[in-house]
């Protein structure tokens, strides 16, 4: 498969950080699998279908691994979910291996457990807005819930140290980039040596955290060294809160770009919350790109023939807008059952934190405009440049929304 200059070009247009391009529904007109170039200038097959998203998940012949990943097409240049990833004779098993171990940490039962913290921890996020607030009733939701929240709840399930907050957060920014060349390798480095420090830390005074987990889990497994765990344990500290942070910022816009849903949702908070959460995760895509896969054998997919080692570029929003699967998929309703979305992918590689990122949107989504009633917009949505520099997306100048939080 070799890259033509008539092939679409990832990252496409969209008109807004809400609504995703339009070339994704024009493409899966044309079959749930095309061609495309990568935003690295690289061949790949996108997926676009529902079905067909989901069966690469469950198929063996996909992977993050690559037969020879120096051949690899990259789906970027950012330092993370943009390249070939493991060993190619033993993905399968390491991955099935590290869900066995971080599982646990991540149960249900114990995210239930955590859920009354996260509302002291959402509270007093709440506060932090109220102090905030300019005299013109102002308030930036990003600095003050969107990403303080994930941040103090990942910190606390990990062991890492709030304090430290300032240093991973730009550390995530970098090795995210697709613009800054050899700066987001180096970023991702940087991370994963903070973890190995922080994991020597874990070793002489261990506590009640999955970083503290691992270590121990090392003394069972000699094979899961410390390259292995502060790579690990990088990811997760990255994906608990930037993840979770754009989907509140998402999730705040959907509800406050049509304040009938606001509304709603504040005269029965309890009872909508959980299709509301489930609707923001469906629609929310702050990347216009998709998880990487590569087949690992010779591959029919969607009626085209995928080669070995060919770069699979899987559009979960896209899969998420299946009108095949979703009637009137582009609308936004709380009521929509079933609801059985792709957002935290499915079979083997289901989230391992989906149940606390529900848990966090939840506490969110319920308590927000109880607490801010008349909460609505400072700027328009389209006001919000897409980021289309960072391979996690989001919205900026601002990054997340601008709100008045005076009385309605």
């Amino acid at each position: 498969m070799t890259a033509t200059a008539d092939r679409p070009r990832l990252p496409f247009t969209r008109p807004n950080v809400l609504d995703i391009a339009p070339l994704f529904e024009v493409l899966r007109r044309q079959g749930p699998v095309v061609a495309v170039t990568t935003p690295a200038g690289d061949p790949a097959w996108l997926v676009t279908g529902f079905e067909a998203v989901r069966s690469v998940f469950t198929d063996p012949r996909f992977g993050r691994s690559h037969p020879a990943p120096e051949e690899a097409s990259a789906l970027s240049d950012a330092a993370i979910l943009s390249r070939p990833q493991g060993d190619h004779e033993t993905e399968h098993a390491e991955h099935a291996r590290m869900r066995r171990m971080l599982v646990p940490a991540f149960s249900a039962n114990r995210i239930r457990r955590l859920a009354g913290h996260v509302r002291e921890l959402a509270d007093g996020c709440f506060d932090a807005m109220e102090r905030a607030r300019a005299a013109d009733g102002l308030v930036d939701l990003h600095e003050h819930l969107s990403f303080p929240l994930p941040v103090l709840v990942i910190c606390e399930l990990l062991g890492v140290p709030y304090e430290d907050r300032d240093t991973f957060r730009v550390l995530s920014d970098r090795m995210g980039r697709m613009d800054i060349g050899d700066g987001a390798g180096a970023a991702l480095d940087e991370f994963a040596a903070y973890m190995s420090r922080l994991a020597a830390t874990k070793r002489r005074a261990p506590g009640q955290d999955v970083v503290s987990d691992m270590v121990r889990a090392q003394a069972d497994d000699p094979s899961f060294g410390d390259d292995d765990l502060a790579r690990l344990a990088a990811g997760l500290l990255f994906a608990g809160h930037e993840t979770t942070s754009n989907r509140i910022d998402l999730g705040a816009l959907y509800l406050l770009t049509d304040l009938a849903r606001r509304d709603a949702l504040a005269a029965d908070p309890e009872g909508r919350v959980h299709g509301v959460v489930e609707e923001i995760l469906r629609l929310s895509a702050p990347s216009g790109l998709g998880v990487l896969r590569y087949a690992h054998d010779d591959v029919e997919l969607g009626g085209v023939e995928i080669a070995r080692g060919d770069a699979v570029v899987l559009s979960i929003a896209a899969a998420n807008r299946d009108s095949s699967v979703f009637p009137a998929a582009a609308e936004f309703d709380p009521d929509r059952k079933p609801n059985s979305h792709l957002s935290f992918a499915y079979g083997g590689w289901f989230c391992i934190g989906a149940s606390l990122a529900r848990t966090e949107l939840r506490v969110v989504f319920e308590s927000l405009f109880r607490r801010f009633p008349g909460l609505r917009l400072a700027v328009d949505v389209d006001e919000l440049e897409v980021r289309t520099n960072r391979v996690t997306g989001g919205s900026g100048p601002r990054a997340g929304p601008l709100v008045d939080q005076r009385r309605s």
